[in-house]
């Protein structure tokens, strides 16, 4: 009995550095208990920054961008400021979401298209998250932080991925909350009041009929993702990203503010399955 448990000891060892030493991505070792509460779980993977490969794609071959990680680090608003003089600037707010803000597990399509640049189509993951943020001036602003259906195009004329490639396309913003929310008036745009209860009266007059008709519009959002670092023997790369999309406008019952978003990404190319 001895022998055996020592046996087992030794196998699991002898695998456990096998998996080390390995050239894949090496997964966390942090236990569940490990992150809850720490806000680890909002961080994206790192990657050396010694990595400076480059990642040939084959025109003749199919490529998946998979575990597609954005974690912003900045949320900056324009015209937020309390000095006149800086209200055409973007000013850095405070995030009040808890650390649950990042894209995680994102994945789409990666090939080579007819002009020779390089195309990411966004297809699907944990591609949107609802963040409040706060400028110097107090006001709180609602957004949803999202690249749902980004096409991004390389900027330079390249089959390879390297710390030079800059991917740059545009992405859907919809709005932040679903159709069945109803405001504290009890307006809601597939349900509730059509107007605000307790003045239903004067629910006509113009300066409630912004906030009593309610309208479900997608914005539109620009994303910059420039590669600094490339791992070609286990397909990962990792870079800066930076997006530029709208607020939310409350089903239009007010004007939308422009949001940038700074941060770090990370990803991973695989083959296609046929």
């Amino acid at each position: 009995m001895k022998y055996r448990t020592l046996i087992t000891g030794l196998l699991v060892l002898c695998f456990g550095l096998i998996t080390a030493c390995s050239g894949g991505p090496q997964a966390s070792s942090l236990s569940y208990d490990d992150i809850k509460g720490s806000g680890l779980a909002n961080n994206c993977p790192q990657l050396s920054r010694s990595s400076r490969d480059a990642i040939a794609i084959d025109a003749n071959q199919s490529y998946q961008l998979n575990g597609l990680c954005l974690q912003p680090e900045t949320f900056l608003v324009k015209g937020s400021s309390m000095v006149k003089s800086q209200e055409n600037d973007f000013v850095v707010s405070k995030p009040l979401t808890r650390e649950s803000f990042s894209l995680d597990q994102v994945s789409g399509s990666l090939q080579v298209d007819s002009d020779g640049n390089i195309t990411f189509a966004e297809q699907g993951g944990f591609d949107f998250q609802p963040v409040t943020v706060q400028p110097p001036n107090g006001e709180r602003i609602a957004l949803l932080f999202t690249i749902k259906g980004l096409v991004a195009k390389n900027q330079d004329v390249s089959n390879k991925l390297s710390p030079t490639t800059r991917l740059v396309g545009t992405f859907q913003v919809p709005p932040y909350r679903t159709s069945n929310f109803i405001d504290p008036k009890g307006r809601g745009l597939s349900s509730g009041y059509d107007a605000a209860v307790g003045f239903p009266i004067q629910a006509d007059r113009e300066k409630f009929s912004r906030q009593n008709s309610k309208s479900f519009e997608v914005g539109e959002g620009e994303i910059s993702l420039q590669i600094t670092r490339v791992n070609r023997k286990t397909g990962e790369i990792a870079g800066l990203f930076e997006s530029n999309q709208p607020s939310d406008t409350d089903f239009g019952a007010k004007e939308p503010m422009d949001v940038r978003i700074q941060g770090q990404f990370y990803g991973r190319i695989d083959q296609a399955v046929a």
